[in-house]
């Protein structure tokens, strides 16, 4: 098994997309909220069979939502055909798509799930809960295409629950229909779980940040689709075992979902063992609220891996990020609030064995700023592109002193992160961290390196000189996290096996098989 190790990376190398900030949940710069109430795209015909070992389910299950499901008849692919049955554009009452052999679920637009409740989890905000739960059984398989996404609104819930071997399945047309590669991506929109946890940067003018008055707008006006309020321990459902495949669509110009965004979603909320693969925009996006998840694997994404905004309080064990050849901006991309850098709840975001692979040549790998709180331990570092710096530090609000009354907790914290890159540190800009000053925030942790020689293998697995390296109790920092015993993601591939696909960027040995192709049971 090979060593990774840094080499230069030539040819065509895509544009990166600029960091997303707190403006909206869409790619950064756009100045104003996305528009993504596109009308439904027509079908297009399906191509000649292709073979394959599936055959189409007789037709669609019945669901207790009264709408039903629309059979569109069947598609063909590679593996096999498949009934379709589309989703109602709203889910008005609780239902379940069940795993039946031979059947695909299309979401033929935006799908809401329930009605919006509003910021308050009674009626005082003149809004009632609709109550509405989507539940999707283990091995069902969704696909969408254009700006298709599902939308799960404030006081309503997704279950979505899958095993390690049968995953959830969220993907494109064209991945059914055998037309992808390892560099397709912005096929459709992805997943939006919006939450009533308190949020900064209110879209209220002098609404109080983490306030039940401060909200913000996923999206345009003519179907606002709103997230925030002051409600910790909300919960917006259940996602695990899911893969999202190939999102991101662009909605409007520089304006695109990413595969997961959380709006606002309060601890009530659990995220375990999701792989966000080939979004054309961040891997997966966080703002505000609370998201505490063990098993989360980014490959791919086109912009940051992981980006985290509004006073997001996020927890996070056993972490892959890997890009493509020339393909990102950072791993790492983290504001606590792009209007004031005080502003409370401040960002903290934590993170515990991790493997981080960076293979463009860009600024930086890791990205802290706009006075967000970061910990970064039991963790590992590659830049794969010989040319990028590992660390910056922006913005003097980042690297202040502990201050309860701002909710600060100080200068970024790094325990046991070990990092192989050429340039370990950069100078941060607007007062943060310079280089050296970055480097001896990053001394002052323990059994931190900042020139290891990496010896994974298989992309993500420990070899002798991360296995050598001492762990650090993660439990310190919430009660959240396991003392694994270990730093990185995994010292082998059973962590991550069954409920992943492969690819060139990253192979986990899973009985899934390619995500180029849809997992056959």
């Amino acid at each position: 098994m090979k060593t990774i190790t840094r080499s230069l990376v030539f040819g065509c190398s895509m544009l990166a997309l600029a960091g997303c900030g707190a403006e909206e949940i869409a790619s950064p710069g756009t100045g104003g909220n996305v528009i993504i109430n596109n009308p439904t795209p027509t079908p297009t015909p399906p191509p000649t069979p292709t073979g394959g070992t599936v055959t189409a389910a007789n037709g669609c299950p019945t669901i207790a939502d009264a709408q039903g499901l629309t059979d569109e008849g069947t598609i063909q692919g590679p593996t096999g055909t498949y009934r379709v049955c589309a989703m109602p554009a709203r889910f008005n009452t609780s239902s379940t798509l069940p795993y039946i052999a031979g059947l695909l679920y299309r979401m033929p637009g935006r799908v809401d799930v329930g009605t919006d409740g509003g910021p308050a989890p009674d009626a005082s905000d003149g809004l009632s809960d609709t109550n509405v739960t989507l539940t999707i059984d283990p091995g069902a398989m969704v696909y969408a295409s254009g700006s298709a996404f599902l939308m799960v609104n404030r006081g309503n819930k997704i279950n979505a629950v899958g095993t390690a071997s049968r995953p959830i399945v969220f993907t494109s047309r064209d991945n059914v229909l055998g037309l992808n590669n390892d560099n397709s991506s912005g096929q459709w929109g992805g997943i939006v779980l919006g939450g009533r946890a308190p949020v900064t940067d209110c879209i209220a003018p002098g609404a109080t940040p983490g306030s039940v008055n401060c909200e913000r707008q996923v999206e345009g006006a003519a179907q606002p689709a709103i997230f925030g309020g002051a409600t910790p321990g909300d919960d917006s459902g259940d996602l695990a075992f899911v893969q999202i495949r190939y999102s991101g669509f662009v909605l409007s110009g520089d304006n695109e979902l990413q595969s997961l965004t959380t709006g606002g979603t309060g601890t009530g909320t659990t995220f375990n063992n999701i792989m966000s693969f080939n979004s054309s925009d961040d891997g997966v996006e966080f703002f505000g609220g609370y998201v505490n998840a063990k098993g989360l694997v980014v490959v791919g994404a086109e912009d940051d891996s992981i980006d985290t905004d509004t006073g997001v309080k996020a927890n996070l064990q056993y972490v892959v990020a890997v890009q493509r050849d020339g393909v990102g901006d950072t791993i790492i991309e983290a504001d606590s609030s792009n209007a004031f850098n005080d502003s409370t709840p401040r960002q903290n975001t934590q993170i515990s064995n991790a493997t981080f692979i960076l293979r463009r040549t860009g600024d930086q790998a890791v990205r802290i700023r706009g006075g967000a709180d970061y910990a970064i331990v039991n963790s590992v570092l590659v830049d794969g592109s010989n040319g990028t710096a590992c660390v910056r530090i922006d913005d003097a609000q980042t690297i202040q002193g502990a201050n309860a009354g701002l909710d600060e907790l100080g200068a970024p914290r790094f325990n046991s992160f070990v990092m192989d890159c050429a340039t370990p540190f950069r100078n941060g800009s607007n007062g943060g961290a310079t280089a050296a000053q970055a480097k001896t925030i990053f001394d002052a942790g323990s059994n931190n390196n900042d020139a290891l020689t990496n010896t994974l293998t298989m992309t993500f697995i420990n070899g002798a000189n991360e296995n050598a390296v001492a762990f650090f109790n993660p439990a310190g920092l919430s009660n959240f996290f396991e003392n694994a015993g270990f730093i990185g993601a995994a010292q082998n591939a059973t962590r991550f096996q069954g409920w992943t696909c492969d690819s060139a960027a990253v192979s986990f040995g899973s009985n899934v098989g390619a995500c180029t192709s849809l997992p056959v049971y």
